[in-house]
């Protein structure tokens, strides 16, 4: 196995799990305790993870998006798919930053006549000046570990807007069936994009079950769907299932 490919998988299990442990890692990988720790090493000199005595963590804060764009890029691109067969042309359309919501924006290449507002700078210049779209970019602050927009301003451009849809990603999944975020900008940011839409569809590949992160994601309202690239685990299923939440899994 290429160390690049090896690597990969290292930060998929880190994303789905939360931690992994050395000793997982040289079984499941088939290769030395040696080279683990080489990977771990140097994917924590990335800062894409934190080395432990034995293993490694996810880290506090939101990996960077170089980082997320490795991890489940086939399930991401049909979550996106998924997701774009939902969308006529002519329609207005918000779309939330990400690496999920940026493949849902590029299945959408051949559709025409689109209003877009996004605060994804990614998802804005692969929809503008093409196929007769406007695309209004969401003021605001440009984030550090990410080519997108957050804050008050962002906030203060959307409240100008309604769409007919909103779609929404997700830091993580709790087995409550709640969903959240890494920070309290980023949750107040999408629940208004929920707000602004008579549409709402959350985009979350599986390795988000599970693996909830700090800040609940409220006021996003009823009449929500899921979309993912995995059928849930049972409880997990369940906890959405009493939240009436619609689970779509996308084919891949």
């Amino acid at each position: 196995m290429l160390t690049e490919e090896r690597r990969r998988l290292i930060l998929e299990r880190l994303a789905a799990d939360g931690a992994v442990a050395i000793s997982a890692l040289t079984r499941d990988l088939g290769v030395s305790r040696e080279t683990v720790r080489r990977d771990l090493a140097a994917l924590a000199e990335e800062g894409r993870l934190r080395q432990t005595r034995g293993g490694a963590l996810l880290q506090g804060r939101e990996a960077s998006e170089h980082a997320r764009e490795t991890v489940n890029a086939p399930g991401k691109r049909a979550i996106g798919r998924a997701a774009a067969h939902l969308v006529p042309d002519g329609a207005s359309v918000i779309i939330d930053s990400g690496t999920t919501t940026r493949a849902f924006a590029q299945a959408l290449g051949e559709r025409r006549g689109l209003v877009v507002y996004t605060s994804d700078l990614v998802v804005a210049r692969s929809l503008a000046r093409r196929n007769a779209n406007r695309v209004v970019l969401l003021g605001g602050e440009i984030q550090e570990h990410e080519d997108s927009t957050m804050g008050w301003d962002a906030i203060a451009t959307l409240a100008q807007y309604r769409a007919d849809f909103a779609f929404i990603g997700v830091g993580g999944v709790s087995e409550a069936g709640e969903f959240t975020d890494f920070n309290r900008a980023g949750a107040e940011l999408r629940a208004r994009m929920a707000g602004a839409a008579a549409t709402r569809v959350l985009l979350a590949d599986h390795t988000k079950f599970a693996r909830p992160t700090p800040v609940v994601l409220s006021g996003l309202g009823g009449g929500l769907t899921l979309i993912t690239d995995r059928k849930p685990p049972a409880k997990l299923a369940r906890a959405l299932e009493k939240r009436k939440i619609k689970v779509s899994v996308a084919e891949g």
